[in-house]
C-alpha cells in the first residue's frame, strides 16, 4: 500500500483577507483529510512568518472536537516558527524549524495555497513554490498576478475579445497632481465603482452615485493600493461561474448573488445573516451557455490553470454580459459560491480538491525545468 500524499495547506497571510483564508483553509483541510491525504497545515502570520499547526491541534480541527470557536471555528496561525526549503527528492519541499535548521517537521509532495489577496493570490507565493520545485494547486505566477491586478486583467480580457465594462485607471501620483478628480473619469457614466487595483473580497471598494463626491472613494481605494480602477456601473444581475481544469478547462453551473444596496460588499459576503446566493441562477439556457463559454475564454486569456471563479454583470434590458473579474483562489468554505456552483454541476467538494491536486501534479510533470533533471 502506497503512502498517502502529503499536502501542505498554506493559509492566513498578511492581506486584509486573512480571516477569509483561514475559513477557506479549514474546509479544504477537512476535505483533503477525509480523502486520505496527509495534511500539514502551515499558517502565514499577518507579518509574513510561517507557523506550523501542531498535529494534535490540527486533528481536533479536522474532526470537529477541537474547534474552540477560535476565529469563529477557523484554523489559527499558531505553532512553532518554520520555513519551507527544497526537499532532498525532486518535487518535494521540507518544512523545517527556524530555531533548529536541521530539524525537519514534514516533507511535502504538493502545496495547496489557500491564500486570498496580496502575497498569496498575486504570484508571490507561487514564485516561492516554483523556486522550491514543488507542485502546487492553482494558477501559476503569471495568471495569479494578472488575475489579481484588475488593470492587467482587463487588458488581457479586452485583447481576447471578452466583454468588459468601460473603465479608467490611475496611480496615486496622477491623482495627487490633479486639481479636479472628475477630470480623471471623463466619459464614464455614474454610478461608478472605485476600487483598489490589487485587492479582493470587495475591500476598499466604493460606489459613487450621482451627486456623490468622487474624492473620498478614491482616498479609500488608495488606503489599500497605489493604483486605482474606476468602472462604469452596470444596472443588472451579478452572476458567477466556476472554472476547473488545465489545458481543457470546464465551466460549472451558474450562480447568482442577490444583492442589496446596489452591490455585493464585504459585509454581505461574510457578515450577513441571509445567504444571498441562488444556485443555479434562473436564466435562459442561451445566457447560461454564453456565461460558461465566456468563463473558459476569460480563464484562457490570463493563462489560468487549476481553478478560478469568473464574475459577471448581466444587463437584462440590453441583453449584454460583462466579465467583471476573475478570482484565481475563490472562497472555499462549504458556503462559498465556487463549491456551490460545482455541486450544482454534479461535482462535490471532495472531488474538486482531488482534481485540483491531480492538476498540480500534471502541471509539474510537464514544466520545462523538470525535464531531464536528476536531482
Amino acid at each position: 500500500m502506497s503512502a498517502p500524499v502529503r499536502i501542505g495547506v498554506l493559509f492566513g497571510g498578511p492581506s486584509a483577507e486573512h480571516e477569509v483564508s483561514c475559513a477557506s483553509a479549514l474546509g479544504v483541510a477537512r476535505a483533503l483529510s477525509g480523502g486520505g491525504y496527509r495534511v500539514v497545515a502551515i499558517g502565514v502570520t499577518r507579518g509574513g512568518g510561517l507557523r506550523l499547526v501542531p498535529e494534535p491541534t490540527l486533528a481536533g480541527f479536522l474532526d470537529g472536537t477541537g474547534a474552540e470557536r477560535a476565529i469563529d471555528d477557523r484554523l489559527t496561525v499558531t505553532g512553532p516558527a518554520v520555513e519551507l526549503r527544497a526537499g532532498p527528492r525532486r518535487g518535494t519541499a521540507l518544512v523545517t524549524a527556524v530555531d533548529s535548521p536541521g530539524a525537519v517537521h514534514a516533507e511535502l509532495d504538493v502545496v495547496f495555497p489557500v491564500l486570498h489577496g496580496p502575497f498569496g493570490e498575486d504570484g508571490v507565493v507561487q514564485g516561492l513554490l516554483e523556486s522550491l520545485g514543488v507542485p502546487y494547486v492553482g494558477c501559476g505566477i503569471l495568471a495569479s498576478a494578472v488575475g489579481m491586478d484588475k488593470v492587467a486583467m482587463k487588458r488581457a480580457l479586452r485583447a481576447e475579445g471578452v466583454p468588459i465594462t468601460p473603465y479608467v485607471s490611475f496611480d496615486a501620483q496622477t491623482y495627487r497632481a490633479t486639481e479636479d478628480p472628475e477630470k480623471l473619469v471623463v466619459g464614464l457614466r455614474r454610478p461608478l465603482f472605485v476600487k483598489p487595483a490589487r485587492m479582493g473580497s470587495s475591500i476598499g471598494i466604493s460606489r459613487v452615485a450621482d451627486g456623490d463626491d468622487l474624492a473620498p472613494a478614491v482616498e479609500e481605494a488608495l488606503r489599500h493600493d497605489t493604483l486605482v480602477v474606476v468602472e462604469q456601473g452596470v444596472t443588472g444581475r451579478e452572476l458567477e461561474c466556476g472554472v476547473l481544469g488545465g489545458a481543457r478547462p470546464e465551466a460549472s453551473a451558474v450562480g447568482e448573488v442577490r444583492v442589496t444596496g446596489g452591490w455585493f460588499d464585504y459585509r454581505q459576503k461574510y457578515l450577513g445573516d441571509v445567504d444571498p446566493m441562488v444556485v443555479p441562477a434562473l436564466l435562459p439556457d442561451d445566457v447560461t451557455e454564453r456565461i460558461r463559454e465566456l468563463s473558459v475564454r476569460a480563464f484562457a486569456a490570463i493563462s489560468g490553470w487549476g481553478l478560478a471563479r469568473v464574475d459577471f454583470l448581466y444587463d437584462e434590458t440590453a441583453g449584454e454580459l460583462y466579465v467583471n473579474e476573475l478570482n484565481t483562489m475563490p472562497g472555499f468554505t462549504a458556503h462559498s459560491m465556487y463549491p456551490k456552483v460545482w455541486a450544482a454541476a454534479g461535482v462535490g467538494y471532495r472531488e474538486i480538491v482531488d482534481r485540483l491536486v491531480a492538476l498540480a501534479f500534471a502541471r509539474h510533470a510537464n514544466r520545462p525545468t523538470s525535464k531531464g533533471r536528476t536531482s
